[in-house]
């Protein structure tokens, strides 16, 4: 269950209209990493939690403000747009280049569609996808992910905070870059008690480690040309899983065979010479397995 108030989390008001700005703060709503996106993740995430308490509270008291920050991002941008275009504004576009270049930034759908309100688009206008979002089950993957996903949303806040000398506008955004600080804050310390609370085994997670090859699980490969030698931290020593030794191969080779495609089957028109022999698989089309025995057989 979700409880609505009327009141922002923090507010949103500019000290003028700027539907250019307002282009560009549809990236905060809609974006890859958007609030439309943390929303999102976090609400599953929390939703597919299956440990009770801590965790599952924490993931969802972080997603629920994330909803009302979708709502602030929203609210300012409705105001950015307020009287644009109006039937005066539009006539002093044709009469000015300057004017018409300024509300050539605009996004139209902005107001076509959205009736001057935002949109859940990017600042392209690119509709927000689901894709965006992590929500894997596994909450060491999940809060590594978070705090990638805050730590893009601060930068981002960051670079749009010096695309406008509003005073409304900048003061929601300094807002939300604290929000975020304490977001990506918390989850690395979430992080450091899933450990300290003894479920590395099932969160790293650390199954296969008997089957992977691990005569590759500490090498870095050299593949940089012209290394100076000044190599990091990461180039020796033990790795944070403490399971693992970092090493440096100079000069690796590689493992495998050339990388070439099978013979392609003749249906699918692909360019070949004929130098890989006939394809091994069935016609394209041509049905397999105890059905197509079965066919075969009555044909």
């Amino acid at each position: 269950m979700f409880l609505h108030t009327k009141h922002l989390q923090f507010e949103a008001k500019p000290e003028k209209p700027d539907p250019v700005y307002a282009h560009k703060l549809q990236e905060l709503i809609g974006g890859a990493y958007g609030e439309m996106t943390v929303t999102m993740q976090y609400l599953f995430q929390g939703w597919n939690c299956r440990i009770s308490g801590k965790y599952k509270d924490l993931i969802m008291d972080i997603a629920t403000e994330e909803i009302g920050h979708v709502e602030m991002i929203a609210t300012m941008i409705a105001r950015l747009l307020e009287g644009a275009p109006a039937t005066a504004t539009t006539k002093m576009a044709a009469a000015d280049p300057v004017v018409g270049a300024v509300l050539g930034g605009m996004d139209p759908q902005q107001v076509i569609v959205a009736g001057g309100g935002p949109l859940l688009a990017d600042s392209n206008g690119y509709p927000w996808n689901g894709r965006y979002i992590v929500a894997s089950g596994n909450l060491l993957a999940d809060f590594r992910a978070n705090v990638a996903a805050e730590a893009h949303g601060r930068l981002q806040t960051a670079r749009l905070y010096h695309m406008t000398d509003d005073p409304g506008v900048r003061d929601m955004l300094k807002f939300n870059l604290a929000r975020d600080t304490m977001h990506q804050n918390l989850w690395l310390k979430a992080i450091e008690e899933l450990k300290t609370d003894g479920l590395e085994d099932v969160i790293v997670p650390d199954a296969l480690f008997d089957e992977e090859y691990a005569e590759h699980a500490s090498a870095i490969w050299d593949l940089s040309e012209g290394t100076d030698g000044t190599l990091g931290g990461w180039a020796s020593g033990p790795q944070p899983d403490g399971r693992h030794e970092f090493s440096y191969l100079m000069d690796p080779q590689p493992l495998g065979g050339p990388g070439t495609a099978p013979p392609p089957d003749p249906k699918l028109y692909a360019t070949y010479d004929g130098s890989m022999g006939e394809p091994a698989s069935p016609a394209f089309g041509t049905e397999v397995g105890p059905l197509g025995k079965l066919k075969e057989k009555l044909t």
